[in-house]
């Protein structure tokens, strides 16, 4: 009997002593965290089973109304699907533009602007914000136009955090948060959000916590706007010190965001980095991968990016403790191995052990196979950054040279002027003005833009015409580059994708510019929704 007593204390030290400890707020509300995140499947179906009804309706809507159900399905696609959502901001503004309404004109371009800032394009944003003219629009439209530039800059500040630009985007920020203020009634829950914004930028997180605690329990806000208050309150908390505040608040964020099935969020990857600092490897894991998920789902460049930064990080030190109680494990089932001699139950125990030695070992295969795929994702985005940056290098180039040219030109036709006004030859000014071409300045404009887009993407052409038939392949004359066809899907590659912005570059109508593009699709054998897809693959030297 004493053996066997003696065995049994040794088996209690192996496997270690339980000890019972008291539930802290923090472990109760990451227990309620994760029954959130088990239920996340539900809340999605509910967002699409919104979604349906919505494309159900879109069926039997009258034409004067299709643009205000394009907005609410837009609202439900915003945080959720970045292509969809910026689909029906551009729907939204296609009929705003057939009813000529200019207010929801400057609607959709602001709809359309958040969505770019969402997917981390922030020049393009700022290029629809500003494209807006404010003066003659409703206060509750100019509020959130300024509400959207406002937070646009203070994204820049966070995703350049370059200190010669920090200051300049700052003060634009705050100089938009306080035109918006200025439309707001200082009772709403808009104006204490924007007002903490200003607040926290200005590194006072006290008077910024005042406005987001008075937020969250003087009104009754919907998921998606708890959602933003906690979020920033919580890094508000952390910075202050307050971590324990800072992990509650973060998980109430986290809490609402799969509530309302928000794919374009920050908050559970900002509280997987405060339980990894804590130690908390597994569940730090479980949520940066949530977060990956999330970033994948929604389709936000920045925000891959972002998550790709700190996930290899947790995912080696999980892979390091995987390892280390995997040797654990080992050691637990040598031990037993002794012990099975003298009793059967403890051979049942070891089998155990070997059983979560092979789940271990499972996990780390997966766990370098997320490794793997999260290397490929960084690789990929290194790839499209090189990309990017070889064209702004070489574009930079020829804007400089172009309006060198231009300047040389403009500075003959001064002294020309000059000259004619000193000899008091009023007339020969007119014979001047006339010698001016401008449509052989235009020409010369493509033949020069033509020549830097070969030389970045000498196969564009050879590329393009292998998307059509022999027969409908596009011959160029002699001494032509490109004509306009390819020049529209050459300023597409370019990355913009804007039609109004195409037809003012070169020179045509919006409708023109969609009749060439439905030809060549119509051509094609790509299908018309892969068709920009297709072109966007195209590589450059």
């Amino acid at each position: 009997m004493e053996m066997i007593r003696w065995l049994l204390l040794l088996l209690f030290l192996v496997f270690g002593m339980s000890v019972t400890q008291a539930e802290t707020p923090v472990s109760e509300a990451l227990n309620d965290l994760d029954q959130v995140l088990a239920d996340r499947d539900r809340y999605i179906q509910q967002k699409k089973a919104r979604i349906d009804a919505l494309m159900i309706e879109k069926r039997h809507i009258r034409p004067e109304n299709l643009f205000f159900l394009y907005d609410r399905i837009y609202n439900e696609y915003k945080t959720f699907i970045y292509d969809s959502a910026f689909t029906y901001a551009r729907n939204m503004q296609h009929e705003a533009y057939r009813l000529k309404d200019p207010t929801r004109i400057a609607y959709g371009r602001i709809k359309l602007a958040f969505i770019l800032l969402s997917s981390g394009m922030f020049n393009e944003a700022l290029d629809t914000l500003h494209a807006i003219h404010e003066r003659q629009l409703p206060d509750t439209i100019r509020t959130e136009l300024y509400s959207v530039l406002a937070r646009t800059y203070y994204d820049l500040v966070d995703f350049n955090r370059d200190q010669y630009f920090t200051e300049r985007y700052t003060q634009l920020g705050n100089q938009y948060v306080d035109s918006a203020l200025h439309y707001l009634g200082t009772r709403s829950s808009e104006y204490l959000h924007l007002r903490s914004m200003k607040h926290l930028r200005m590194n006072n997180f006290q008077a910024a916590s005042a406005d987001l605690e008075r937020m969250l329990s003087a009104f009754t806000l919907t998921d998606a706007s708890l959602a933003i208050a906690a979020s920033t309150l919580g890094y508000i908390y952390q910075q202050q010190g307050r971590i324990e505040d800072a992990k509650l608040m973060l998980i109430r964020a986290s809490m609402a965001d799969n509530r309302s099935s928000t794919k374009e969020t920050l908050a559970i990857l900002n509280l997987a980095e405060l339980l990894y600092k804590d130690g908390d490897v597994v569940r730090a894991y479980a949520y940066v991968k949530h977060a990956m998920d999330d970033a994948n789902f929604y389709g936000a460049r920045h925000r891959k990016i972002q998550v790709a930064a700190i996930f290899p990080i947790i995912e080696g030190n999980k892979l390091d403790t995987v390892d280390r109680q995997r040797k654990l494990l080992f050691a637990y089932a040598l031990v037993i191995t002794v012990l099975s001699i003298i009793t059967v139950v403890f051979a049942v125990i070891i089998y155990k052990q070997f059983k979560k030695i092979q789940e271990a070992d499972k996990s780390i295969k997966e766990a370098n196979a997320s490794l793997q795929e999260s290397n490929k994702l960084l690789q990929e985005v290194n790839n499209h950054l090189m990309e990017a940056n070889k064209i702004k290098e070489e574009y930079i180039g020829f804007y400089f040279n172009i309006n060198s040219e231009y300047l040389v030109k403009i500075e003959a036709f001064k002294q020309a002027i000059d000259n004619k006004l000193m000899a008091k030859k009023y007339d020969d000014i007119r014979f001047v003005v006339n010698n001016i071409n401008l449509k052989k300045e235009r020409e010369d404009l493509y033949f020069s833009f033509d020549k830097i887009f070969l030389k970045l993407f000498p196969d564009f052409v050879t590329t393009f015409n292998s998307f059509f038939k022999e027969e409908d392949r596009i011959v160029l004359k002699e001494g032509q580059l490109l004509n306009t066809e390819l020049r529209i899907f050459a300023l597409i590659r370019m990355g913009i994708h804007d039609t109004e912005k195409i037809a003012k570059i070169l020179d045509y109508s919006i409708n023109t510019i969609y009749n060439y593009k439905a030809r060549v699709k119509s051509k094609s054998l790509v299908p018309n929704e892969e068709f920009e897809r297709r072109i966007m693959q195209i590589e450059a030297i």
